[in-house]
């Protein structure tokens, strides 16, 4: 049997740490149906999104560094062409930037400058934001789903 940790995907509290009762308000109210997900995103819409996680920029951006090799393609931050042999970041929704035009901007947001992709965060409200508006989607995928199997 799965201890309660595991079961909510969750740690226990270390030695003089505190909880977190805003965020445990705001999963009480997102999950009695009380405040919706447009309104629980609302508390990050004033600003916008936090940084790229530091791990993400220094280990994962290092393993996407490639030379180019063939292909010739166009910067969509500088708009320079990339010649033979140029070093780029290839970002997991697969576009490709010169690094000294893309890190600048993973410092500040964590998104691609082209699809808005979501890249990881050293933020844990704003992932736990990201996690709920996941769930959102999936309850609601689920009703449909449930729905079309009884009328459909």
């Amino acid at each position: 049997m799965a201890s309660y940790f595991d079961e909510h995907d969750c740690e226990p509290l270390r030695q003089g740490e505190a909880p977190n009762h805003f965020m445990d308000f705001a999963r009480l109210l997102v999950d009695t149906g009380a405040w919706r997900e447009d309104e629980f995103a609302a508390i990050f819409s004033d600003r916008p999104p936090p940084p790229t996680s530091k791990k993400f920029l220094e280990e994962d951006m290092e393993e996407k560094m490639i030379r180019n090799e063939c292909d010739e393609f166009e910067c969509p931050i500088c708009l320079k062409k990339c010649e033979q042999d140029d070093l780029i970041n290839v970002l997991p929704c697969k576009h490709k930037f010169h690094p000294e035009c893309i890190l600048p901007w993973l410092k500040k947001t964590s998104s691609c400058p082209l699809c808005r992709f979501e890249l990881p965060t050293d933020d844990p409200n704003y992932e736990e934001m990201k996690k709920q508006r996941k769930r959102d989607i999936n309850k609601k995928k689920d009703i449909e789903a449930l729905h079309d199997s009884m009328f459909g």
